[in-house]
């Protein structure tokens, strides 16, 4: 397996970490971006000796069949073959790191696994359908670990990450920002909020984090505030709070000022390049709690 380099830019955040014992083998249930890789990697240096990966058509990035022992892919929906894959692996826990476009859970072709898992469903939102494929996995032997298992040194710190050094009108915007955006994850419409002195800019809703910046920083003209927070009783299995590179640089290119996450519980992807992201765009980003 070939070895990737992943550095561990942050200390650890053991108040949200998920203790088990380092299993032989996982399976990586496969989104968009480098979460997935960034994963393989860790889960390679905490000592896992055989990874292989789920993957979606028209989300996972190819690239990842060379950090992995094996790749598997298909359409979104199709649970029997995950069901099917895992067996065929032994694998006895698994982990779902990286995102479905929206447009993708929308476009589903459900074979007769999902369609049996769909039609009991009263709700359809991301809690309900990857934690009935959890079910599902659990019923095949499979424990689906949280998304941040072997990932604690890439939890948001608390306080300044990076970019620019914060005036005081960013910290009140983004105290509101944080109320607004606990309140709106509470009714589960979404995790995300873009703020501009005391003004709501921008609710995230299905379009998801990266569009919902989008439409508020260019309301803010230069002096938005985008806050992105976890849910009050988030199932870290899935997902988990994300920031990288593409978020940083979708907000720079409308005019975001700041993004701040909530400590300990935001996943930061490519740590690095986000840093030198945050320099060259003079975007501050900030860990904050409630």
């Amino acid at each position: 397996m070939p070895h990737r380099k992943t550095l561990a830019v942050f200390p650890l955040h053991r108040n949200n970490a998920h203790t088990v014992s380092t299993p032989e083998s996982l399976l990586i249930i496969a989104g968009s971006g480098r979460y997935p890789f960034q994963l393989a990697a860790a889960a390679q240096r905490a000592g896992v000796k055989r990874i292989f990966a789920l993957a979606f058509d028209r989300e996972t990035d190819p690239a990842l069949a060379d950090h992995v022992d094996d790749i598997r892919w298909h359409r979104v929906g199709q649970l029997g073959k995950l069901i099917a894959f895992a067996k065929e692996t032994g694998v006895r826990q698994a982990i779902m790191a990286g995102q479905i476009a929206p447009k993708n859970l929308f476009d589903l072709r459900p074979d007769f696994a999902a369609l049996m898992l769909l039609v009991k469903l009263r709700e359809r939102n991301a809690e309900t359908l990857f934690g009935a494929v959890a079910d599902a996995l659990s019923k095949a032997g499979v424990e689906l670990l949280p998304a941040t298992t072997f990932l604690d040194d890439f939890l948001a710190p608390e306080g300044h990450i990076a970019g620019p050094k914060p005036r005081r009108r960013v910290y009140d915007d983004v105290a509101f920002g944080l109320r607004i955006a606990k309140e709106v994850s509470r009714l589960d419409i979404g995790q995300t909020v873009v703020v501009r002195h005391g003004t709501v800019l921008a609710v995230e809703g299905f379009e998801g984090t990266d569009e919902a910046i989008k439409r508020g920083a260019l309301l803010g003209r230069g002096q938005a505030v985008a806050v992105k927070v976890s849910k009050p009783n988030q199932d870290f299995r899935f997902d988990v709070p994300v920031i990288g590179p593409i978020t940083l640089e979708t907000g720079a290119r409308a005019g975001l000022s700041a993004i701040a996450v909530e400590a300990g519980r935001t996943l930061i992807v490519e740590p690095e390049r986000l840093y030198a992201l945050a320099l060259k765009h003079k975007v501050t980003i900030l860990g904050i709690k409630q």
